[in-house]
């Protein structure tokens, strides 16, 4: 069975009711600080924590603003509701519920459990008796009147009053025995008796329960054991004499299989410390899995008694958890170095140990759902996105519902499972799946997780070639498609062409996303002298020189006028754009057609004063002739590329696809062979 939805009611800082489903997997809940996600969490722990460590207390949990009006109207027998939450059935729950009850639930079964301010439940759970009460008078060996009574009854305590008007054979008393034992065992608060029967017998053993994990839950540096035996037999009697920290030292002497009296028993120190260590072990490795940040960390433990401690820690032997940095060869207490290893050592103690205690009988995991309030939040961005490989893991088994405000903690391409929290004015907390009504300082996380992997999308395919902007991906691709048709060396279609917006974000796009185990090369306008700002990428080793190009490379002055045979190599480089691999002559056609509209006439090549850049060319002509094409001056570029794409010039010169053709006989090269991987996508 699935948590499907939950319904809150008046929780802190929850003010109206409100109803939010659940994901089958993962839910996560996105909002500022103090916007009410711990409160939601808070809510379904209370409602059936895995260890009843927690309960509804109205002085504590109902809003305080509405607490005084609550306490005058609710007293004995009318208690609030603080949550109902709905679960879904499975086929195969459904199919075994029919079976064994009689019943016919239908495809997708749900019920509910209402959880009330005094915590008592109410179980919200339709079931068609008649199914169920034809099959039983079927089955059962009756006499012809008990029958002839039997028949139209609707539910068994309609069946039971209606036998019990007749004098019966002993085989009809028996019958009717067995019925009023059903009803009796249901209680007059169930008015339907066989869901009664479902609830008690098949639902509530196999109802899910929350476990809640936060950053109070971690593990301590040290704890007096003492102090310990102590509290937690007091805790017997009053549950608040533990800490939360006491019960994760708890939790990890259960998974090791230590008695806490052992503990000060000195002559087993050597078994004690050795069960601590493989436990530690087993976790560490756990960890490991995940965590790629630092992996040259351990746990340590010791037993010892120090009375120079301040109290309760002068009092008999401690248990002091260290961890050791074996790049560095030292120790630190547990609580005071990487915030982010504690966390998740802490959890895998903790979940494992309650996975321990309500294991099922046949060795399937619990039913646990896991309530994580903002998981993570210490870890670097990226061991944050490798945290969320975890929760997945974990969703296999469990539900997993968990708050952030990290946008590294929200997976982009899973927005359906994201929930929106608010504190709004005069409302309290509110949770929805619509973002659009949304206040911005809300939805940042989630702009700015989804604009992390539009960047990393960019980088569709392993082989990347960097280009200034969307005009040259233009000219490239219809390039490319040109000069294969001429029997020449195309670009791969492996290579992803990837506009930057700008040489200035070429080499920041670079540095943020080199890294990736992407192959990078670099294609760009020249103005004749080397950039520097790729120049540092090349000596911080983030690019190789040989991945860096310009078009300049492949330009040569003397064959701009045409009549370079088709695949020949420039003589020399210089100052280029894109725009130079045409002649003249055809990119001024592109220009004329792009402006059509706005130029007084054609400009010719003879109209344009000297050099060698078309771009600058046309941009001196426009200013001395007094043509305005923008306001700032020049012109843009991307309508020319762009007149192109909808207008494209049916033949090219020779000069044009010699060019085009060295270019990508340049580039091809640079990136890797094809392999076995790239040919399966």
């Amino acid at each position: 069975m699935l948590l499907s939805q939950v319904e809150v009611n008046q929780f802190k800082s929850i003010e109206k009711p409100l109803t939010v489903s659940i994901d089958p997997n993962v839910t996560v809940f996105v909002g500022m600080n103090e916007a009410g996600k711990s409160a939601f969490l808070q809510a379904l722990h209370k409602s059936d924590s895995v260890d009843d460590s927690d309960s509804f207390n109205p002085v504590a949990d109902y809003p305080r603003r509405a607490l005084t009006t609550y306490l005058k109207e609710h007293g004995a027998g009318n208690v609030a509701v603080a949550t109902e939450l709905t679960y879904t059935l499975s086929d195969d729950e459904i199919a075994e519920i029919n079976r064994t009850y009689g019943t016919s639930l239908p495809k997708n079964a749900e019920f509910s459990v209402e959880h009330k301010y005094d915590n008592t439940i109410a179980i919200g759970l339709d079931v068609d008796e008649e199914p169920v009460v034809k099959r039983l008078v079927a089955n059962a060996s009756l006499s012809k009147d008990a029958r002839d009574a039997a028949d139209g009854a609707k539910d068994v305590r309609d069946l039971a009053e209606r036998l019990s008007d007749i004098e019966g054979t002993d085989a009809d008393d028996a019958f009717l025995a067995e019925l009023q034992g059903r009803i009796k065992a249901a209680s007059d608060n169930w008015k339907s008796v066989v869901a009664n029967e479902v609830w008690r017998n098949y639902l509530k053993p196999r109802l899910p329960k929350f476990l809640y994990f936060d950053d109070y839950h971690m593990l301590p540096g040290k704890v007096n054991l003492a102090d310990l035996a102590a509290r937690s037999k007091a805790a017997k009697n009053d549950p608040s004499r533990l800490t939360t920290a006491h019960r994760g030292v708890l939790a990890l002497l259960r998974m090791a299989d230590i008695d806490l009296a052992d503990l000060s028993n000195p002559d087993g120190y050597e078994t004690i410390k050795a069960k601590l260590e493989g436990i530690s072990n087993s976790i560490t490795d756990q960890v490991f899995e995940y965590w790629k940040q630092n992996e040259n960390l351990e746990v340590e433990f010791d037993i010892r008694a120090d009375a120079k401690e301040e109290p309760p820690f002068n009092d008999g032997p401690n248990l002091y958890i260290r961890i050791r940095n074996k790049r560095h060869r030292v120790t630190v207490p547990f609580d005071q170095r990487s915030k982010g290893f504690i966390w998740f050592f802490s959890f895998l103690v903790w979940f494992d140990s309650i996975q321990h205690q309500v294991a099922n009988p046949d060795g399937t995991p619990p039913g646990l759902i896991l309530l994580l309030d903002e998981p993570g939040l210490s870890l670097h961005a990226l061991a944050q996105a490798d945290f969320l490989a975890y929760i997945e893991q974990l969703s296999a088994n469990h539900q997993v519902l968990y708050t952030t405000h990290s946008p590294f903690m929200v997976e982009s391409a899973r927005f359906e499972r994201v929930r929106v929290v608010e504190d709004r004015v005069a409302v309290g907390t509110v949770i929805s799946e619509n973002v659009s009504g949304s206040s911005p300082r809300t939805l940042f996380p989630l702009q700015a997780a989804l604009g992390y992997t539009i960047a990393q999308n960019l980088f569709i395919s392993k082989r990347n070639l960097l280009v200034e902007g969307p005009a040259d991906l233009i000219y490239l691709r219809f390039g490319s498609a040109k000069v294969e048709n001429a029997g020449l060396e195309a670009l791969r279609d492996d290579v992803t062409i990837v506009p930057t917006g700008g040489l200035d974000k070429v080499a920041t796009f670079i540095a943020l996303l080199g890294a990736n185990e992407l192959e990078l090369v670099v294609v760009h306008d020249s103005a004749g002298a080397p950039d520097t700002r790729l120049g540092d990428l090349v000596r911080e080793k983030l690019l190789p020189q040989k991945a860096i190009l310009t078009y300049g490379d492949v330009v040569s002055p003397a064959s701009k006028k045409g009549g370079a045979k088709a695949g020949a190599t420039p003589l020399h480089a210089g100052p280029a754009d894109v725009e130079d691999i045409f002649t003249v002559a055809e990119y001024l056609s592109l220009f004329n057609g792009a402006f059509a509209a706005s130029l007084p006439k054609p400009v010719t090549e003879a109209d344009l004063p000297p050099g060698d850049r078309i771009v600058d060319r046309l941009t001196r002509y426009l200013k001395s002739n007094g043509i305005q094409l923008r306001a700032k001056g020049g012109y843009n570029h991307y309508a020319v590329a762009a007149y192109l794409a909808s207008n494209p010039l049916a033949t090219l010169d020779p000069a044009t696809l010699a060019r085009f053709g060295a270019l990508f006989k340049r580039v091809n090269p640079l990136f890797s062979a094809p392999d076995d991987e790239d040919e399966g996508e």
